[in-house]
Order: structure tokens, then sequence, then C-alpha cells
């Protein structure tokens, strides 16, 4: 399968989720310490690991477009 460079729109699009994934990080976190349930606390533990992992799989989607991307010149 021939993986192409992804435009500039798609790459807004990963931004954009990354962001999202890293508030909900963040949101979670804040449910993690300050729940008194030790069920909630473990959800929202879990529910942070499974952000990290799309936050990492949208970062790695990113890394791969670097391979593919032509290079630009540098402006002065």
């Amino acid at each position: 399968m021939l993986i192409q460079a992804l435009t500039s729109k798609e790459l807004e699009y990963l931004v954009d989720c990354i962001s999202n994934e890293d508030l909900l990080i963040k949101q979670n976190a804040v449910m993690a310490v300050s729940a008194n349930n030790a069920a909630l606390k473990q959800a929202s533990m879990h529910m942070i690991q499974q952000h990290q992992q799309h936050a990492q799989m949208l970062l790695q989607a990113i890394g791969q477009h670097q391979q593919l991307a032509p290079t630009q010149p540098q402006q002065h």
C-alpha cells in the first residue's frame, strides 16, 4: 500500500485531534485526583492511558508524513 503525504488540511485536523486528546487527558487527571470513589479514579486513569495512546498514534501519523513530505526551502 502506497502512503501519500498528507494535505495541510489533514495535518491541521491531526493537530486539532492531538489538542483534543491532551484536553481529555487533563480533564481525566483532574477527575482521578479529585474523585472520592475508587472505581471512578480507576476509570479516569484508564481513560488517561487510552487518550495518551490516541495522541501517540496521531503523533506517529504526523511523523510518517514528515518522512513523505517534500522538503520546503527555508525562507529568510
